[in-house]
């Protein structure tokens, strides 16, 4: 049985399919969506149908206990749900298993937004782990874990697809291991990384104020700021007296100097280094380029 509700979900999805026999895709129920506001389905629920699979769409679980129960699922899999799963779910896999597919390389950067959180922060190293799932926040044993390289130039959107991928790669690899009987599990504390380090990369749901951009912080960071929410929902910044949504952005060059670049508009941030615009929304406009914005600001580039 699958647990998933967005775009990281589905290739996850399509792996497990690939691997098993489905009995039951569980996903939040349709959304208001776009401008008309109208219900929309969520990816995994268009990508359950388009392979046959029934769908499932509870508004509440532990109702949807007994229903799940009669499916007599050997497995779990769990990824990008939305929900919490109640404990009492987590006992009905006949295996014993609920699998979960996570970004980041547990115990560091449990909860909702370990994608962004990681960006934002400015890591160079991130991965997946597939983990056992117990009644905590992302503490269970760890399965199969893989660390990767965060390029300094990647974006929230570029890292999500890339792990949605390999998530589901390595998905395979736990149910392979298990159909073998060699998947083994690693208690999450037996990596000795202090409780405080853990406790500093918990994430959570983010909020506008989060994707605000302070100009009295480093270049650097404001541009992992950027980063960390492109293309989308995109950080905001005040520019010039208005609103912008920034989606791309790097620090600027010691050598460009003066208020703009060829390719952008520049603007100061705290630690006097300049950072290139490189592509924003202007209010009330498309998305422009960062040099289109200082020409149509009267600037010259």
């Amino acid at each position: 049985m699958f647990f998933g509700t967005s775009d990281f979900a589905v290739p996850s999805l399509q792996q497990l399919a690939a691997k098993t026999d489905v009995v039951a895709v569980v996903t939040q129920p349709d959304r208001p969506a776009g401008r008309g506001h109208k219900p929309a389905a969520p990816p995994v629920k268009t990508a359950a149908a388009a392979l046959g699979l029934p769908v499932h769409a509870p508004l509440r679980l532990g109702p949807f206990a007994a229903d799940l129960r009669a499916l007599g699922a050997d497995i779990f899999v769990v990824a990008s749900y939305g929900r919490i799963l109640p404990a009492a779910l987590l006992e009905l896999p006949r295996s014993g298993i609920a699998f979960n597919v996570h970004p980041s390389l547990l115990p560091l950067y449990r909860g909702a937004t370990p994608l962004q959180s990681a960006i934002r922060d400015g890591c160079q190293e991130t991965g997946v782990t597939i983990i056992a799932m117990d009644a905590g926040m992302d503490t269970g044993d760890i399965l199969v874990q893989e660390r990767t390289l965060l390029d300094s130039a990647e974006t929230y959107g570029e890292l999500h697809d890339r792990l949605a991928k390999r998530g589901a790669e390595l998905l395979g690899t736990a149910l392979d291991r298990l159909e073998a009987g060699t998947l083994e599990r690693t208690p999450q504390a037996r990596l000795s990384i202090p409780p405080e380090r853990i406790a500093a990369t918990l994430t959570r749901p983010l909020d506008k104020d989060d994707m605000t951009v302070d100009w009295s912080q480093p270049a650097a960071r404001i541009v992992d700021l950027i980063r960390a929410f492109a293309p989308a929902p995109a950080a905001r910044a005040v520019v010039g007296g208005e609103i912008l949504k920034i989606l791309a952005a790097r620090p600027a060059r010691e050598a460009e100097g003066g208020v703009t670049a060829d390719e952008g508009f520049v603007e100061r941030a705290g630690d006097g280094r300049g950072v290139v615009l490189l592509r924003v929304t202007p209010p009330n406009r498309s998305a422009m380029s960062g040099a289109a914005y200082a020409r149509a600001r009267g600037a010259a580039v």
